[in-house]
């Protein structure tokens, strides 16, 4: 089991290689070989939003998709940096939709992101999407690994082991890092929130 694992880890990393090569055929084989992972990706951060929400799992998959294919700057490592830069993708696209609702809305109600026990920031909250994105902003300003890691964990879904090899540091760093970005997050948003209700 863990040698064909292993085996599809080098596989997807190839064809990542090969397409950002150019390689038409790898574009078409890659697709396939992560769609899986990256429905399961798109899960996690749809399971967060509300049950009416217009975006689907496939809609979602599709274009994360379409915006990494379409990075050719981009050379890719490995396959955890490809599912990293998915993570990322898919909540660009979260918080655009959230800010075009919300444009609609004309102000009215943000979505909120219920946290779940693998990843809360305090166990059976919300958090409004838009202000969490905002927040990791701030954060990134002085500390981009932190805001990256969130996005990892958060976003992606990615373990400690999984976050550790993205950003090169070590399990016990991603720790303490994590606990960090956590409260701090939670501080900035929670900050926000009572600035709101004494307007």
């Amino acid at each position: 089991m863990l040698s064909t694992l292993m085996s599809t880890h080098q596989d997807i990393t190839q064809l990542l290689l090969r397409a950002t090569d150019g390689e038409q055929r790898a574009v078409d084989v890659l697709l396939p070989a992560v769609y899986d992972e990256l429905r399961q990706i798109a899960d996690r951060c749809l399971r967060r939003e509300r049950a009416d929400h217009t975006l689907q799992t496939t809609a979602l998959v599709h274009e994360a998709y379409l915006k990494l294919i379409d990075q050719r700057q981009v050379h890719w490592q490995n396959r955890a940096h490809f599912f990293a830069i998915a993570a990322q993708a898919m909540r660009r696209i979260l918080v655009n939709h959230a800010k075009g609702v919300n444009r609609l809305k004309r102000g009215g109600n943000r979505d909120r992101v219920p946290l779940d026990d693998a990843v809360a920031f305090t166990p059976d909250q919300d958090i409004d999407l838009v202000a969490l994105d905002e927040a990791m902003q701030r954060l990134a300003a002085f500390d981009p690994r932190k805001s990256k890691l969130v996005e990892l964990r958060f976003f992606g879904g990615m373990s400690v082991e999984e976050s550790a090899e993205v950003l090169g540091i070590a399990p016990a760093t991603v720790k303490r890092d994590w606990n960090f970005a956590k409260a701090w997050l939670l501080r900035e948003i929670t900050k926000g929130d009572c600035a709101t209700e004494t307007n």
